[in-house]
C-alpha cells in the first residue's frame, strides 16, 4: 500500500547549499551502513517462511529470484492460482457419489511481512522533517495459499503506519486442459489493482522499485492506470495457449477505500459504469533464456466529482518487453514498458481539454546466487501542459536514474540501498516550483529493511 504525500503539501524554500546536500548523503549513507552491518550480524536464520513456501515445501526462490521478481516457476504457480501443494490436506468424499466435497491445507495459509526504512532527500523541505525513519514502513498480513484444488488467493491487508486496510487482493479459479494436441491453462481472476493479477515484471503493480518510500518527493503525474490500485475491484478471464500465448480481459468497476461506499456526490474519480483492462503476450524460452513482448491496457472514464457531470475519458496503452538469462553464478533480467495515455477532460458541457501522457521505465538487473544483487533503472515522462500538475511549467516532463544495491542473508529478508537521481522533476531542471526548488533537490537515499516470515 504506496502512498505519497502531494506535493503541495510542502512548503518548500531556496536555503539549502550544495555542500549541505553532500554532508547530508553522506550522513545518510554512514547510517545505512551501521544498520546494514548489525542486520547481518545480529539476525539469526529462521525457519519461519511465507505461507506459499510452506504450501509447496519449496523454497521462496524457487518462485523469485529477488521477491517480488517471479521466475519461470514462480509465474506458472500465479498463473495455476496458488494451488500446488505437497503436504498433507483434509479430504472428505460424498458417500452416494464418492466425489471429493472438501480438500482442505492442514493449517491456514497464513504468512507476514514487515519492511522498515530510513529516507533522506538531497535538500530539506520547510516544515517537513528530513532523515525519516518508518517503523513500520508497511506491516502486512496474508491469507495467500490453496482453497480448494481449483482455487487460490493472494489477499494482504496492510498498516502502513497511519491506517489499515485491504492491500493488494488477487482471487483466483483455474484449470488446465488441451485444445487439440496443446495445452491451455485458463481461469477467472477477482482482483482489486489493474495489472496485480499479471504474472510478468513490466506491469504497473509489479515493475522496479517494487517499494519507494512514502516521504520521497514524487513527479505530480502518472497514468491513470497506475493510480487505480485499491480504488477498484474487477472481475477478469484469462488463458495461456502452448506455454506461448496470454489473453486476459478484466471490467472494473470503482470499489474506493477510505471514501464513501456506494460513491456520492463527495466523491472524486469514481468510475462511470464498466472499465475494461486487457493484456496480450507472448512468452518464449530457450536454453537459459526467456523472453516476453506484450502489450496492456485500460480506458477508464472518471466523473471528476460525484457521480454525474463532467468526466474525465481515458485511454491507456501500455508495451512491455521482459528478458532473463540464467548462469551458473546468477540471473540477469531486463525490463522495459511504455505507458502511452490519451485523455480527454470536459472543461463545460461543450469544451473539453485532451492531453497526451506518456511513461517509460527500463531497469537491468543482476542476481546472485550468494544474494548479492544490483540494478540500474532509467525513467522518463513527458506530456502535455496540465494545470493539475501545478508546477511552474505546468510540464509532467520528469526524468532519472534509479540505482540499487540489495542483499539477501536468507530467502525471504532483503536489505536495499536505493538512491534516486532527478534530471527533471515536473517540467524543470531549475527552480521547477518557482520558489526555488531544483530537480536534483529531490534525490533520495533510502534503506529498506524487508522481512517475509
Amino acid at each position: 500500500m504506496k502512498k505519497h504525500l502531494p506535493l503541495d503539501s510542502y512548503g518548500l524554500r531556496r536555503d539549502t547549499i550544495q555542500k549541505k546536500d553532500a554532508v547530508n548523503i553522506i550522513t545518510g549513507i554512514s547510517k545505512f551502513l551501521i544498520i546494514f552491518l548489525s542486520l547481518i550480524f545480529s539476525s539469526g536464520r529462521t525457519n519461519a517462511v511465507p505461507s506459499y513456501a510452506r504450501q509447496t515445501g519449496m523454497s521462496c526462490r524457487s518462485c523469485h529470484y529477488s521477491f517480488p521478481e517471479l521466475t519461470a516457476f514462480g509465474r506458472q504457480f500465479k498463473m495455476n492460482g496458488y494451488t500446488l501443494t505437497f503436504m498433507k490436506t483434509i479430504e472428505a468424499k460424498d458417500d452416494s457419489s464418492k466425489s471429493t466435497k472438501l480438500n482442505l491445507l492442514s493449517y491456514l495459509p497464513l504468512s507476514a511481512m514487515v519492511q522498515t526504512s530510513f529516507t533522506q532527500l538531497a535538500s530539506d523541505i520547510k516544515g517537513v522533517q528530513n532523515h525519516t525513519v518508518a517503523f513500520p514502513q508497511q506491516l502486512s498480513m496474508f491469507f495467500s495459499g490453496e482453497v480448494t484444488p481449483h482455487l487460490g488467493t493472494f489477499i494482504q491487508m496492510t498498516y502502513d503506519g497511519q491506517s489499515f486496510g485491504m492491500d493488494n487482493a488477487d482471487i483466483r479459479l483455474t484449470n488446465t486442459s488441451s485444445l487439440g494436441s496443446k495445452s491451455i491453462t485458463y481461469g477467472l481472476t477477482v482482483n482489486n489493482n489493474p495489472a496485480v493479477q499479471d504474472v510478468w515484471n513490466t506491469s504497473p503493480a509489479w515493475r522496479f522499485p517494487s517499494a519507494t518510500s512514502a516521504a520521497a518527493v514524487n513527479p505530480a503525474k502518472s497514468a491513470d492506470i497506475e493510480s487505480l490500485g485499491m480504488q477498484v475491484a474487477g472481475l477478469g478471464a484469462y488463458a495461456l495457449y502452448n506455454d506461448w500465448l496470454f489473453a486476459e480481459l478484466t471490467l472494473y468497476r470503482s470499489a474506493q477505500q477510505g471514501a464513501t461506499n456506494p460513491a456520492d456526490t463527495t466523491s472524486f474519480m469514481a468510475l462511470k459504469g464498466l472499465t475494461p483492462y486487457w493484456r496480450l503476450a507472448l512468452q518464449h524460452q530457450w536454453s537459459s533464456n526467456y523472453m516476453e513482448i506484450g502489450t496492456f491496457g485500460m480506458a477508464p472514464r472518471h466523473f471528476q466529482q460525484g457521480i454525474t457531470g463532467e468526466m474525465d475519458n481515458f485511454i491507456d496503452w501500455g508495451f512491455d518487453f521482459q528478458y532473463e538469462h540464467t548462469m551458473s553464478y546468477g540471473t540477469f533480467t531486463l525490463h522495459t514498458s511504455l505507458i502511452t495515455e490519451t485523455e480527454k477532460r470536459d472543461i463545460s458541457s461543450n469544451q473539453y481539454d485532451k492531453l497526451n501522457f506518456n511513461s517509460f521505465k527500463i531497469d537491468g538487473n543482476l542476481y546472485l546466487k550468494n544474494g548479492l544483487g544490483a540494478t540500474l533503472g532509467y525513467f522518463t515522462k513527458s506530456g502535455s501542459q496540465d494545470v493539475k500538475v501545478g508546477s511552474l511549467t505546468n510540464k509532467p516532463d520528469s526524468r532519472g536514474y534509479i540505482f540499487q544495491l540489495e542483499y539477501l542473508p536468507w530467502f525471504n529478508t532483503k536489505l536495499t540501498l536505493q538512491y534516486i537521481v532527478y534530471n527533471r522533476f515536473d517540467g524543470s531542471v531549475k527552480d521547477y516550483n518557482g520558489i526555488g526548488r531544483n530537480a536534483n533537490h529531490n534525490n533520495t537515499l533510502y534503506i529498506l529493511a524487508w522481512i517475509n516470515f
